[in-house]
């Protein structure tokens, strides 16, 4: 399989993909758990049928110590165990985060509410920017069907 566009060679694209990165970097910078992170991104990537990403966040958390049973429990961490509750509402978040055009009103305020119970201000900036950016990524490899099982952890480090 190969990707329609190869988005690091549009000029355009590449740009966007850039600024994306950078954005991300900044978010990396912030004072949520890397972990936190990582889950978020997977799950939005799991909802939007990201291969790219699912490859990519669930290969980066396990190689800063994950542990595979978090990592496979994601897709269903309202029945699992394993979750802290920081980590479930900020999978909440991004589960109505990414499903904004299926629910009337977009994120609900329980979940904006469970969310802000573990998190500051800085951080709720922070997770949001995170699920805000993983959905562009997210959109732009299912357009051009990027092919996924290539990534290596650090890749674009």
């Amino acid at each position: 399989m190969e990707a329609r566009l190869d988005l690091f060679q549009s000029a355009v694209a590449g740009k966007a993909m850039k600024y994306l990165t950078a954005a991300s970097k900044a978010v990396k910078e912030s004072t949520v758990p890397y972990a936190t992170l990582e889950l978020v991104k997977l799950r939005a990537s799991q909802i939007n049928g990201c291969g790219y990403c699912v490859d990519m966040h669930s290969k980066d958390a396990l190689a800063a110590g994950e542990t595979a049973q978090r990592l496979l429990m994601v897709a269903a961490w309202r029945e699992a165990t394993v979750f802290t509750e920081a980590e479930r509402a900020a999978l909440e978040l991004a589960e109505q985060g990414t499903r904004i055009a299926d629910a009337a009103g977009g994120v609900s305020d329980e979940a904006w509410a469970a969310a802000a119970k573990h998190y500051d201000e800085e951080q709720l900036g922070a997770l949001v920017a995170a699920i805000a950016i993983i959905n562009t990524f997210n959109r732009f490899n299912v357009m051009v069907q990027q092919p996924a099982g290539g990534y290596q952890p650090g890749m674009f480090d």
